[in-house]
């Protein structure tokens, strides 16, 4: 099975969604050698460790917001994922990625255009850019969970959702963040790796 057809298989989207997918395998597979994006040993499983991944966290927000920010984006993931989604299912969410290395905002500025995608970039540290007030908070592999709650408290608007997955540990860093935070967690299975969640979070407060 292809990734093409194991990415179908989970998220029922169009042909125009995955030939931007498509597209965005080829920018990454072009730029990696040069400013390594991705672990080069994950290129060959691209569409299940990186694009299967990151749009698990978009199809775990059921109601469609009208604002999402995506924390230290990287390559792009789930960034530019969650901007090619919902391209096609939420066209009028605003979209801002956040991304402090200035050659990976440039790729991720390079890629929304190639896409076509209406996002913004914000080639900042994420404790330097402007409170985003935004409805769903994202990050992938950036940080443990008490800085990340740090990081969603600045950018999450009132009743906002933060949304981040973890690996087997997770319970470990939910017990250290409830020391210092208050919050509901939702813990949902990874479709990637069975020891791993996707933590949706609300309810955000400082204790």
């Amino acid at each position: 099975m292809s990734g093409a057809e194991l990415f179908q298989r989970h998220f029922d989207v169009s042909r125009e969604t995955l030939d931007r997918l498509t597209t965005l395998e080829a920018l990454l597979r072009k730029w990696n050698p040069a400013i390594n994006l991705v672990s080069a040993q994950t290129l060959d499983d691209i569409w299940g460790r990186h694009f299967l991944d990151s749009a698990q966290l978009f199809h775990c927000i059921e109601e469609t917001p009208a604002s999402w920010a995506d924390l230290g984006s990287g390559g792009g993931f789930p960034g530019l994922i969650i901007g090619i989604l919902a391209k096609e299912k939420w066209p009028e969410m605003q979209l801002t990625l956040v991304e402090s290395d200035k050659r990976k905002s440039a790729f991720l500025i390079n890629a929304a255009r190639e896409l076509g995608l209406g996002l913004k970039v914000k080639p900042e540290r994420i404790e330097k850019t402007a409170p985003l007030q935004a409805d769903v908070v994202s990050a992938r592999a950036l940080a443990a969970l008490p800085k990340l709650l740090e990081f969603a408290e600045r950018h999450l608007g009132a009743n906002g959702t933060a949304i981040f997955p973890k690996g087997e540990r997770w319970k470990e860093e939910v017990a250290l963040a409830e020391a210092s935070w208050s919050f509901t967690s939702e813990p949902r299975e990874s479709l990637t790796d069975p020891q791993a969640v996707v933590l949706k979070i609300r309810g955000l407060k400082r204790v």
